[in-house]
């Protein structure tokens, strides 16, 4: 059973993603080590005795449509309720509007714990709390005031409506149209899929985001506008109205997270009210709603890289768990009676090693992600601008590098369990088809790449990752300062990868300004995976550097020294396939005819 790791997140939090910093020096007013230690240890015991007990439920049981409604697994409404009866959903939401205004690095920590529990619950209140950033930056008062406070509350969710059936990293094309209305409402009409928690019992309203396309609206992702559609009419006196035109037509049967509930949803059909049409309230200006819904969909970037991260460390939990128990042959060296216990064999060593490893480092890329997100937020002029920069960064790698990890992590927990991972009622096959949605959601990972090489790495020209590698250097350098035995070759190994990221960078760089994009989309997915691991290492370096005072700091080197020596091999290979790959690339297209 999942125990969730609040030592380890909180460690991460404040000695390697910059927490403590940031209290010091009262980034964050008043809040305290004192209380940000209190939350995490609720949420973690939330997380590990009230979530994931109900994970295999909801996995076992699934989202079934009766009669037109979308029924929950057994428990988990209640479990909803108690969530929300903890303050949880408004964590980062504006104390204005009922929220407790904390920082971003709080709520992703606590969102690791909640996927770890259950991905498929999680993923509810994660699109609650990104459309309430989304309303709170581009809704209008009336807006605001209408739906903000239930929505922070957790007393309605939230959903968010991009894809259709034709249309899906390519918005451009969506057919969902809107109508004007005299009174300034808008009428919508069309069908979104795949649409996470558009329907369920948890709440009495849901609030839905849907990108739509009015009559006039210039062709492409310019003439897109965002929507509220609520469920749910609300009156003046902000009580249920009238059900609105909207509804769930079916659920997808899906590999993975079985709870939530995946939607295909109806606007305008005419099976709710003597009109057809969805009503729906413009949020921000007709025709820059895709500008309005990247507020929600950064936020859920990172939140499904956290999906990544969580999945990771409970596979990881439960592999080591099975491998200290499970006993076959002899290892070398056992001098014990009979089998020993698989842990002892070098090659399941080296599988949970590697789990471990890359569980850690994705936490720590998406912490410091958050961390900049927190700064870009406290800060103001250049400083601003440098966190601002830093979090755009970091975000397409914490999203697709965290996701590649909890897929590949998840994969090695079925391995270690050997025949039994493959047999549903140990659990490891869960993790790994639960985590095989997360490198699709919210952009695949190959938009990530996309973005990160085209739209990131060219920000202040350059500049900003250019001093970014420089910081990752000094963390090397320290390792090598230490002179510690314990890292054994490791600052040696992170230099060598750090320069591997400097160079296939700065090749990039190059062949942006060029004009040669094929080229640098060619080897951006590499390059993605390359500035992760090279990240996963040197996090892992500045760990194992920190006098936190616990007495771990042996295990944080040890973990370290495994990474260098025996992950970060792979940058080389990764930077060749960056500089070199291209012309090969587009030789072979024509194995593909």
């Amino acid at each position: 059973m999942y125990k969730a790791p609040v030592d380890e997140i909180a460690f991460t939090l404040k000695h390697v993603a910059g927490m403590a910093e940031a209290l010091d020096a009262g980034v964050f007013g008043e809040l305290g080590e004192d209380l940000v230690d209190a939350i995490l240890a609720e949420a973690g015991r939330f997380a590990t005795e009230e979530v994931a007990p109900l994970g295999e439920v909801g996995d076992r049981q699934g989202a079934r449509l009766v009669d037109g409604a979308v029924k929950t697994p057994e428990g988990w409404r209640d479990l909803y309720h108690n969530w929300v009866g903890g303050g949880w959903n408004g964590l980062t939401a504006p104390e204005a509007f009922g929220g407790q205004n904390l920082p971003h690095m709080l709520h992703v920590a606590a969102m690791e714990m909640w996927n770890a529990g259950s991905m498929a619950f999680a993923l509810g209140p994660t699109l609650t709390m990104g459309a309430i950033e989304a309303l709170e930056k581009h809704g209008s008062e009336a807006l605001k005031t209408t739906y903000l406070a239930k929505m922070v509350s957790g007393e309605w969710t939230a959903t968010m409506n991009l894809t259709e059936p034709h249309a899906g990293s390519d918005l451009g094309v969506l057919k969902t149209r809107a109508e004007r209305r005299d009174d300034g409402s808008y009428r919508i009409f069309g069908q979104k899929i795949f649409i996470t928690w558009g329907e369920h019992d948890f709440t009495d309203n849901i609030v839905h985001l849907v990108l739509a396309r009015l009559p006039d609206a210039p062709t492409g992702t310019k003439g897109i506008s965002l929507f509220l559609v609520p469920k749910f009419l609300v009156n003046a006196d902000g009580s249920l109205g009238a059900r609105n035109d909207v509804f769930c037509h079916s659920l997808e049967h899906k590999l993975g997270i079985h709870g939530s509930p995946t939607c295909t949803m109806i606007y305008g059909d005419g099976k709710f009210g003597d009109e057809k049409g969805a009503i729906g309230y413009l949020v921000g200006e007709e025709n820059r709603g895709l500008a309005c819904m990247f507020t929600m969909m950064n936020n859920a970037r990172l939140a499904v890289g956290m999906q990544g991260v969580a999945i990771a460390d409970a596979a990881t939990q439960k592999a080591i768990a099975y491998a200290k128990e499970r006993t076959q042959g002899r290892a070398p060296g056992w001098r014990g009676e009979g089998m020993s216990p698989i842990i002892e064999h070098p090659d399941v060593a080296r599988m949970l090693l590697t789990m471990k490893a890359l569980t850690q480092g994705s936490r720590a890329i998406a912490y410091a992600c958050a961390h900049a997100v927190d700064m870009a937020h406290a800060s103001k002029g250049d400083q601003a601008r440098h966190w601002q920069e830093r979090s755009s960064l970091l975000t397409p790698i914490a999203k697709s590098f965290a996701t590649d990890a909890g897929v590949d992590v998840a994969s090695l927990g079925v391995q270690v369990h050997g025949g039994m991972g493959f047999i549903e009622e140990t659990g490891a096959a869960r993790y790994l088809r639960d985590a095989r949605i997360a490198p699709i959601y919210e952009g695949t990972n190959g938009i990530q790449a996309i973005d990160l090489v085209t739209r990131k790495l060219p920000l202040s020209d350059g500049a900003h990752v250019r001093g970014f590698i420089a910081e990752l250097s000094e963390i090397a350098a320290a390792v090598r300062a230490t002179n510690r035995k314990g890292f054994g070759k490791a600052a040696a190994r992170l230099d060598a990868a750090i320069t591997d990221l400097s160079d296939a960078t700065e090749w990039l760089l190059a062949a942006l300004d060029g004009g040669r994009l094929t080229d640098a989309l060619s080897g951006a997915t590499a390059y993605q995976r390359l500035f992760g691991l090279v990240l996963t290492g040197v996090y892992l370096a500045k760990g194992g550097t920190a006098e936190a005072g616990d007495g771990k700091e042996d295990t944080r080197i040890a973990l370290c020294r495994f990474t260098a020596e025996n992950l970060l091999a792979e940058t080389g290979a990764l930077k060749d396939r960056v500089v070199s790959g291209a012309e090969s690339l587009a030789a072979a297209r024509a194995v593909l005819v």
